[in-house]
């Protein structure tokens, strides 16, 4: 894998009045890396993904992006330097089907959003890229169907094909599986699996089986503070680990990939 490193967290302090939420916490993303960032609830997990987005703005330290410092960009500019986030799923447009919303993204990236229902049926990078994305995101047989309608897996799918619409270089995948009944899970995990090599993912996940079968590298953390990194058998291996986990009732898989 090429070491270049996309994105850094270089000693990240965050401060809600007296409470240090992130603590210190520095973290290298290498490019096509399948990064997991875990721990226990309050661990900070949420801060840090606000702190690279730019959601929040951090008391001490610095951010990089392939090298250029990005700590005072607004969320939208990061987003144009190819770091992008996956939505939230209220910020779906219910009303759109994942052709019209997949075409509505592609076309402001690509810089006619305006006009982007003309370009729907006339501009064919627009239709091949919507269609490149149907096809990879599983949504191919429900593209003409309103998103509210949509079963809630099918949405976590359109999330992320919207993120990935935007041609991101660093994808932050923020626990792409919640909510997601079984039986819509394992064509998630699939898809989430076989996403471009040259994007680099890092991933907030709570499901042990997702991360351990996913990730290349993984970060712990814990009360805000960075507690150990290593590849998924160090990690599953690690008693400091398993001693967090355990102690706050939560499980972690302890044979690296087995699920």
């Amino acid at each position: 894998m090429n070491q270049h490193i996309v994105l850094s967290a270089h000693g990240l302090i965050k401060r809600f009045g007296g409470i240090t939420a992130t603590n210190n916490v520095s973290l290298d993303l290498r490019r096509g890396a399948r990064h997991a960032l875990i721990g226990p609830n309050g661990a900070g997990k949420t801060t840090l993904i606000n702190l690279l987005t730019g959601v929040l703005e951090p008391t001490e330290g610095r951010i990089t992006l392939e090298g250029v410092d990005i700590t005072q960009l607004a969320p939208h500019e990061r987003v144009r330097r190819g770091m992008v986030r996956t939505f939230q799923i209220n910020q779906l447009f219910d009303t759109l089907t994942p052709l019209e919303t997949l075409a509505l993204t592609v076309s402001q990236h690509q810089g006619v959003g305006s006009k982007w229902w003309q370009a729907l049926g006339s501009n064919l990078a627009v239709t091949r890229r919507c269609e490149q994305l149907l096809e990879q995101f599983h949504l191919t047989t429900v593209m003409n169907q309103k998103t509210n309608v949509l079963a809630y897996g099918k949405r976590r799918l359109l999330e992320i094909a919207i993120a990935l619409a935007c041609e991101p270089r660093v994808l932050l995948l923020d626990e792409p599986v919640a909510g997601v009944p079984a039986g819509e899970r394992e064509e998630l995990l699939q898809t989430v699996a076989a996403l471009p090599e040259d994007v680099s993912v890092l991933l907030i996940e709570h499901d042990m089986d997702l991360v351990f079968s996913f990730a290349n590298r993984m970060t712990v953390l814990v009360n805000g503070t960075v507690l150990t990194e290593g590849d998924p058998d160090a990690i599953a291996n690690d008693s400091r680990v398993k001693a967090v986990y355990l102690g706050h009732g939560d499980e972690i898989v302890q044979e690296g990939a087995n699920g």
